[in-house]
């Protein structure tokens, strides 16, 4: 399990040069590749795809990478390459999926109550684009409220975070004894219940104004959905190797 398997070290790999071009280019590749919200203007129909491959800063995709490496391993040399391939890709739209569709409720929410107060479309386009509303409704309306929808209409979802939830998932339903070290407190937990643990923090700060940075807990969540859903799906209709394999 220590091991890299090929599949691994390809993604790795394409992180790694989806990284580096974030450090040479800058704000553009963000802007090209990073997920943005399907009413934006920004959004481009690869970046569901291409947006698990980019990373905010060295800490991110370190982690990221390292998580990959050390749980997608043992997935692929046990289904191999194309059901590894297929599984971890599908994981990524999946948390790509719910996170939109978080941020489809909160700007159409926001969206509502301004036209409820009388705003036109002209004003709800200058309020995403620029933030700015007139003064009779920006009087009427909590700022939280409206600076939710803002920050959801041009937020730029990057990461392998939700693919990584999602192999997490698949290596507790394979290994689910596998003795895992927490960082803090330094103790072993059994993959079954680490996995699940972590999804519920998840859900704890999704749903509570008490995250620790820009984190996209939903994506993380659509993920593990994904993933759970699958790893149900195949174990049921038992789908081995060999009809992946070609």
């Amino acid at each position: 399990m220590r091991t890299i398997s090929e599949t691994v070290k390809h993604l790795l790999i394409i992180n790694g040069i989806f990284f580096l071009a974030t450090l040479t280019l800058g704000q553009q590749v963000y802007d090209w590749f990073g997920l943005h919200y399907f009413g934006n203007q920004k959004f481009q129909p690869w970046q569901p795809l291409t947006h698990m491959f980019m990373h905010g800063d060295l800490m991110h995709i370190f982690f990221n990478m390292f998580g990959l490496w050390m749980f997608g391993t043992p997935l692929e040399q046990m289904w191999g390459r194309n059901k590894f391939i297929f599984f971890y890709l599908s994981t990524g739209l999946g948390a790509a999926a719910l996170q939109m569709a978080l941020y489809y409720w909160q700007v159409g929410g926001v969206t509502e109550l301004i036209r409820s107060l009388g705003g036109s479309a002209t004003d709800i386009n200058r309020f995403f684009n620029i933030g700015e509303l007139p003064m009779y409704i920006a009087d009427q309306v909590s700022q939280n409220q409206l600076q939710s929808g803002y920050a959801s209409y041009n937020a730029v979802l990057v990461g392998a975070s939700g693919a990584l939830y999602g192999v997490l998932v698949g290596f507790a339903m394979l290994f689910p004894n596998a003795q895992l070290m927490l960082l803090f407190p330094p103790i072993p937990v059994r993959a079954k219940y680490l996995v699940p643990l972590l999804i519920l923090a998840d859900l704890f700060f999704g749903f509570t104004a008490y995250s620790i940075g820009p984190i996209a807990h939903f994506a993380h969540v659509g993920g593990a959905i994904t993933g759970l859903i699958m790893m149900f799906y195949w174990r049921k209709n038992q789908f081995n190797r060999n009809r992946w394999d070609l």
